[in-house]
């Protein structure tokens, strides 16, 4: 191992490596358990610490991680603190500071007071076994209390995106006291700096003094100046390298500013872009411009650095374990009591209350800034440190589970009362799954025409599901609505061309296949379209979420692979007899209902058959087109052509090359279309098709359980009926 690192520069990239690639693959299984990705950072920090990595490999850590490769690591995430607090002040909108009702300046300032209380009463307790007297009992005491009270805005923001409450009213009380918290707190953080660095009471003063006179100078010189360079880079293309040149030269000279008067660099980061201009969409695009660096590459180093700061060994004895149990006890019912009592006490269920409480209770990023703050400055020992770091990770942990516990997912919904989806069998759904731009106008042509030509017959859904994010420029930029509005743009603007109403729908969804198939049972989707695209480690394009559609979606689902679909006049249907096939044979015959489409159905035949092996088909063909009257349909040519060929694939492959708009074939293995979850053969049939091709699954009542409900089922069934 030592031969790999030639210098300081090598071990330091083999660290960034580690560092990075172990986070995303935590991350991972944290998305699955519907974690913040917070809780993966700090986990895989932990792990590559001597928690456990220098447990198990002593030599190789000490290698890997030397102490004196730990300067260069803390100072490039120490870089990264100060531009990631500088996204944190560009997240916290001041509109959620004005105007709060007496609800959230109550609760707020509870969940300030109470937990900082508990806290400076639980300092009495540690300070004389986990301190010493070279540590000032005030400041130990302040710290204590301090840490107790901190909220996580950041990931907060994102747990109530990702549970898609951020729009409801518990979402807006709570956002709103999460970010006076944080202001709050800061503020309250940076006076127990301040007094931790100073050399005495002249020195104290002197800190606050300077401190007052900075504070002016961002308020009424940078930020009036701020506001005309806010208006020069209001979009994407006029954010020159020169603005993002002049903005870059303001953090450093704040954060040197701050670092000078004695409090400390991320206080003016974070001030820089509390102050920053919201409304133009300065701010977005700066936030574009930095975040994907500095969250992905630079902030895993600073959840690194703290990890090899926390010794869980540490905790050797039944009184380590009890006092860390103690202080995550009093950390909850500080903060989760006194947020839920205040909210009960103004007016708020117990439910909404709970909820509050435990959204508030959220830690995480900046529970673990303070902590290294309190490290650095020593008012904090390493014991104490991975205590508190504990309890950062369990109150962050315990979030979303004890959410949807106290507080289901239906209550949650918080929807006036509305006329639900009247069960009309004459009305034709489709619900369209819109993953990328460029599958939205192929599938509302085929949408529109399967549905008919009549408003009154047909119901149009356009479904954009946002996967979850940890960017902050997502909140800035409205949200899953406009992220939405954008994706299915150029679906709306066919359906215009076709004059067909669509109805628009879009949130975040950390499970997508569950999401689409609650979506298209409380729509009563006669069909859920979905898109494709080309998997990036597998060969299967009916794998992953596709699969999982088609495995739980209680209505048929077809698969489409737009070529160019603008039109549907001319078909092609093999058929071989399945479910799944009448499916695709039912599909064809309702668009040669509406729009007239000519229909080809193949039906192949090994080279040896009988001379009446064609006769089933011919049957099924028969029974599907009949008429209403008895007839078959006058509106379309209807074909049955029969061929002999070993392959049935291979035969549709071959008559799909005769200029057909679109070809409609049963998922199964005579096409070589199996429902595979993962695969590493390519499908032949959607692979060297030159058309657009549906793929058909055809929905059978099994035994096998309906998928769960999720929190999305009671507002959309609240959803007014405009047809």
């Amino acid at each position: 191992m030592e031969a790999l690192i030639q210098s300081s520069l090598s071990r330091f990239l083999i660290q960034a490596f580690l560092i990075i690639a172990c986070a995303r693959l935590v991350g991972l299984l944290a998305r699955r358990m519907e974690q913040p990705m917070v809780i993966a950072e700090v986990t895989a920090g932990i792990l590559l610490g001597p928690s456990l990595f220098g447990w198990l490999f002593p030599e190789m850590s000490a290698v890997l991680f030397a102490q004196e490769s730990m300067p260069l690591l803390k100072l490039v995430s120490e870089v990264g603190l100060i531009v990631f607090m500088f996204l944190i002040g560009l997240e916290l909108d001041p509109k959620l500071l004005r105007g709060r009702g007496h609800a959230s300046v109550v609760i707020s300032h509870t969940s300030i007071i109470v937990p900082f209380a508990l806290g400076a009463l639980l300092a009495f307790y540690l300070y004389p076994r986990l301190s010493d007297s070279s540590v000032p009992f005030m400041s130990f005491t302040l710290f204590i209390g301090v840490a107790m009270s901190i909220t996580a805005f950041p990931v907060l923001a994102r747990i109530l995106t990702d549970k898609r409450l951020l729009g409801t009213k518990v979402g807006a009380l709570t956002i709103t006291c999460a970010a006076v918290d944080d202001v709050t707190a800061w503020c309250v953080l940076a006076f127990v700096v301040s007094i931790a660095r100073a050399t005495g009471l002249v020195g104290a003063v002197w800190t606050t003094v300077f401190a007052v006179v900075y504070i002016a100078g961002m308020m009424f010189a940078v930020r009036p100046f701020l506001a005309r360079l806010g208006e020069r880079g209001s979009s994407k293309e006029g954010l020159s390298q020169d603005l993002v040149a002049v903005t870059l030269l303001l953090l450093i000279v704040s954060s040197w500013m701050t670092e000078t008067i004695g409090i400390h660099p991320l206080f003016g980061a974070f001030m820089l872009g509390a102050i920053m201009p919201k409304g133009t969409g300065f701010a977005h695009s700066l936030a574009v411009k930095l975040e994907d660096f500095a969250v992905v590459f630079l902030l895993p180093l600073f959840f690194a650095y703290s990890g090899l700061r926390t010794h869980i060994g540490l905790l050797n004895s039944a009184d380590g374990w009890i006092m860390c149990g103690l202080i995550i006890a009093v950390a909850c019912v500080g903060k989760f009591g006194g947020s839920a009592v205040a909210a009960r006490l103004t007016g708020q269920r117990w439910r909404e209350a709970s909820a509050l409480g435990i959204l508030m209770n959220t830690r995480g990023l900046m529970e673990l800034i303070v902590l290294n703050l309190g490290l650095d400055l020593g008012i904090i020992s390493p014991k104490l440190f991975t205590m508190m770091v504990l309890m950062a990770l369990v109150t962050t942990f315990m979030t979303s589970p004890l959410l949807r516990w106290i507080y289901p997912p239906e209550e949650l919904a918080d929807a006036p009362e509305r006329t639900p989806l009247p069960a009309t069998a004459d009305v034709f759904t489709v619900l369209m799954c819109v993953s990328y731009e460029r599958t939205g106008p192929g599938m509302v042509t085929l949408a529109s025409a399967l549905a008919g030509r009549g408003p009154e017959a047909r119901r149009l859904y356009a479904l954009r599901l946002i996967p979850p994010t940890d960017r902050g420029s997502f909140f800035l930029d409205q949200g899953p609505e406009r992220q939405g509005a954008a994706a299915l743009s150029p679906l709306l603007s066919r359906a215009k061309e076709l004059d067909v109403e669509v109805r628009p729908l879009s949130f975040v969804s950390p499970k997508p296949s569950q999401d689409i198939c609650n979506v298209a049972d409380v729509k009563q989707a006669d069909l859920v379209l979905v898109g494709w695209h080309k998997p990036l480690l597998s060969q299967t394009v009916l794998g992953g979420t596709v699969y999982e559609v088609m495995r739980c979606a209680r209505t048929d689902v077809g698969v489409l692979i737009d070529r160019g679909l603008s039109e549907v006049r001319k078909l092609l249907v093999p058929f071989h007899g399945t479910a799944h096939d009448r499916a695709a044979l039912a599909l064809a015959r309702r668009l040669a209902q509406q729009v007239g489409a000519d229909v080809t159905i193949l039906h192949v035949v090994k080279p040896t058959r009988r001379p009446d092996d064609a006769l089933g088909a011919q049957e099924a063909v028969d029974e599907i087109f009949e008429g209403e009257e008895g007839g078959v349909l006058r509106k379309s040519k209807v074909v049955l052509k029969v061929v002999e060929h070993d392959s049935p694939a291979d035969a549709a492959l071959e008559e799909s090359k005769r200029g057909y708009d679109l070809v409609l074939v049963g998922v199964g293995p005579e096409w070589g279309l199996e429902q595979r979850r993962f695969g590493i053969r390519a499908e032949d049939v959607i692979q060297g098709c030159p058309t657009s091709l549906l793929v058909v699954r055809s929905y059978e009542p099994a035994p096998a359980p309906a998928p769960a409900q999720s929190m999305l089922s009671a507002a959309l069934r609240a959803e007014p009926d405009r047809t």
